[in-house]
């Protein structure tokens, strides 16, 4: 018998990475978590093997790759919060890129081939196409898109120069949470929408931050796709699939292609929390499109994947949970 093929998640302790963690373990594959903790919980790989390091430290990355001899490396360790990126770009361009290409070398030197990275949707900047395909011009307008479409290049140009196969999935805006509350999103400072607003649900914050109400959109706030975090995970399965069966180098938008405002995102929260959301109208964030909605066609065609939890209530109801048990942890 085969022994079982490893599988580097390198971020697995941060919030996608430990749901892809679990799904691989699900799916008969050995993942093997790096992470340097910076942002990542242990307790979310609580029982899996992890390495802690830094996927850019070379002697680090050697002995783990030369250990444990995986087939594919997923990559989820990234910075990521676009108003950060803004006023340190420094820091991005290091951790995103150059990272990368430290951790591209050594998985050469080792033979390893194949790897899926997390890319974004902020590589398209502002749309002038909604929704979006992955033909669309690519304009960052943060250093964090920015950071990422040099990864994106520069994976292009590994394939040409040494065969390493590469699919890069550019989220919209992931959310949710695994649907047995056993993990889910725990960033310190919290920036994404929906647990934010959850939190205000829950007591421990006193408003939700509107920034901006007078967008080019239907009701004046930003417009996003949101995609709950089991289905980008399931898109990542999908892609590892295909990378085994011998797929080439690609790119994949993963959305559910409908917009949710701010607006209707706070409505749904108070729906499925049954609390009152105040709202504060603060200005507009600079780096922010008013819309961003995916085309994910060609990922539901090429990798088969479609997504189970596409209704926003649901991914709302599956944050509350999570965020229920945030709220007693921390009362206890």
């Amino acid at each position: 018998m085969s022994p079982t093929p490893n599988v580097v998640v390198a971020g697995g302790a941060g919030y996608i990475g430990s749901h892809m963690v679990r799904m691989l373990r699900e799916n008969g594959l050995a993942p093997v978590v790096v992470d340097n903790l910076a942002t990542g919980h242990r307790e979310a790989v609580a029982g899996e093997v992890l390495e802690v390091g830094d996927i850019g430290d070379h002697a680090f990355m050697a002995a783990v790759l030369r250990e444990y001899r995986p087939s594919c490396v997923m990559h989820f360790a990234a910075s990521s919060l676009v108003g950060e990126s803004m006023s340190q770009p420094g820091k991005y361009w290091r951790n995103n890129l150059v990272q990368t290409l430290n951790l591209l070398d050594a998985m050469l030197e080792h033979g390893v081939r194949q790897f899926i990275f997390s890319s974004t949707a902020a590589t398209y900047g502002n749309p002038v196409e909604v929704p979006i395909p992955e033909n669309h011009p690519t304009r960052p307008i943060n250093p964090y898109g920015h950071s990422k479409l040099a990864v994106e290049y520069a994976l292009q140009d590994y394939d040409q120069a040494h065969g390493l196969r590469s699919i890069s999935l550019r989220y919209f805006n992931a959310a949710g949470a695994h649907p047995d509350a056993s993990i889910g999103e725990q960033h310190e400072p919290e920036t994404h929408l929906i647990p934010l607003v959850l939190q205000v649900a829950s007591g421990r914050r006193e408003f939700i931050s509107r920034f901006g109400s007078n967008h080019p959109t239907p009701d004046g706030s930003c417009l996003r796709d949101y995609i709950h975090v089991q289905d980008l995970c399931a898109a990542h399965l999908a892609a590892l699939r295909r990378l085994q069966a011998g797929a080439p180098t690609g790119v994949y938008n993963l959305g559910n292609g409908r917009g949710h405002s701010v607006n209707e995102v706070i409505e749904a929260a108070r729906r499925v929390t049954g609390h009152p959301i105040p709202v504060r109208d603060d200005p507009p964030r600079a780096g922010d499109p008013p819309v961003l909605v995916a085309d994910a066609a060609r990922a539901r065609a090429e990798l088969g994947w479609t997504p189970q939890y596409e209704d926003l209530d649901t991914l709302i109801a599956h944050a509350w949970q999570w965020e229920r048990k945030l709220q007693a942890l921390q009362a206890a």
